[in-house]
């Protein structure tokens, strides 16, 4: 037997606060220019957003202050007694025009020899132990505030006091080899209103927010709450004081809320406020498409394929596997990864070409994580030459099962 924990934070913690920010800008200008190059990162604290980063759009002009208040007034801080609210606090830009030396490696003459945006590494994860295809530890840890702040939002609210900053963490018990036992440990911390008592929260979020999750599971994971788990609720006792007040938030903080909640590698680099040029977001979500597709297929029960870059160089110079002991094919891990590098477009203009990539969906994505999401069409207004024009588009694409039927075939023989 062992334990494994992941934590997840709400769209009102500082850092998730920033990354929002930094995706809503980089949407706005995608909105406009779907060729715009933007890095956006977000400093967010007590009355203040700094917002710094890279450009490069020949038609897009974004209201930067607009695009920041919005965000945060649609997250929840719009009172002044928060210390950091929409209406009053001060927003800086001090963005500027991409650096031409990263421009030359990612403009070429033939759009799918474009060159990776940086080097680096990237990984994609998948395992069966939701129907996410996710781990379960993090998906439940996302689930539980993603109902907490659909609670908070509600009028009447039955938890009048919250706030929208907060934490979240569960520990699983497995066997050996793998199998989730039971839940172990649940961790919840929740900034609230000045004198809620703790025992008040505590009993709230026994009577009305863990049974409103359970409604939601699936029966298998119901079942692993035995009523024996363990139950922090604001362990300091007193959590007023929260938010950018409470801390600082930066873009790309919480890579590993973003990604997998430590059960996959992670090659360091973040999402938020980044566009799809940059390998960081676009190939791991690539990565993740196949790893989804792969254990939905059933060649392995865990999978994590890494891919590797080279700046300005189409084509990843490296493909690894590793499907931890769980494969179902006859093939090793080596040999998957190779065939997988015949079978899939791995260059980053294929990759943004399959997922709409260039389309303004990122601000979704931007909390509660960028995978296990359900795919999505909606109709969205852009501007093209000047023009508005509305589009039917994707979001979290590189969620969709489309290859099981490919994977079955080539890895199952």
């Amino acid at each position: 037997m062992y334990l494994f924990t992941s934590e997840s934070v709400s769209e009102g913690h500082p850092d998730k606060v920033a990354d929002q920010i930094s995706d809503a800008i980089l949407d706005d200008f995608l909105r406009q220019d779907e060729n715009a190059h933007v890095a956006c990162e977000t400093f967010v604290t007590t009355g203040l957003v700094l917002i710094g980063g890279e450009v490069s759009s020949r038609d897009a002009w974004v209201d930067i202050q607009n695009v920041a208040r919005r965000t945060i007034r649609r997250i929840g801080y719009n009172k002044g007694e928060y210390r950091f609210d929409a209406e009053s606090c001060s927003v800086l830009s001090a963005l500027h025009e991409q650096s031409a030396d990263i421009a030359r490696g990612v403009n070429r003459e033939t759009l799918l020899e474009q060159g990776a945006g940086d080097q680096g590494i990237m990984f994609g994860y998948a395992c069966n132990e939701t129907e996410q295809y996710m781990p379960l530890a993090l998906m439940l840890s996302h689930l539980l505030l993603q109902e907490l702040a659909l609670i908070r939002r509600e009028t009447p609210s039955p938890m009048p006091y919250l706030r929208p900053d907060a934490k979240s963490q569960f520990t699983i018990e497995y066997e050996d080899d793998g199998t989730p036992v039971r839940i172990h440990t649940i961790v919840l911390s929740t900034q609230h209103d000045e004198d809620v008592e703790r025992d008040r929260i505590e009993a709230d979020v026994r009577a009305i927010l863990l049974p409103r999750l359970l409604q939601k599971l699936p029966a298998r994971t119901a079942a692993l709450f035995k009523g024996d788990y363990i139950l922090h609720v604001n362990p300091t006792g007193k959590f007023v004081i929260g938010g950018p007040h409470g801390d600082t938030g930066l873009t790309g903080r919480k890579v590993i809320v973003d990604t997998y909640g430590g059960n996959s590698g992670h090659g360091g680099g973040a999402f938020s406020g980044k566009d799809p040029s940059k390998v960081d977001r676009s190939a791991a979500y690539a990565a993740r498409h196949i790893a989804k597709n792969m254990v939905a297929a059933g060649v392995a029960d865990r999978f994590m394929l890494q891919l590797a870059y080279a700046i300005g160089v189409a084509s990843p110079v490296s493909v690894f596997v590793n499907t931890f002991g769980t494969s179902h094919s006859s093939m090793s891990d080596g040999q998957i990864a190779a065939r997988i590098r015949e079978l899939f477009d791995l260059r980053p203009a294929a990759i943004i070409r399959r997922y709409g990539l260039t389309n303004p969906i990122y601000l979704p994505t931007a909390a509660y994580g960028h995978f296990g999401r359900e795919p999505y069409e909606q109709e969205v207004t852009l501007i093209r030459d000047g023009k508005e024009v509305r589009r039917r588009i994707q979001f979290f694409g590189w969620e969709k099962l489309d290859c099981t039927d490919l994977c079955r075939k080539e890895f199952l023989r």
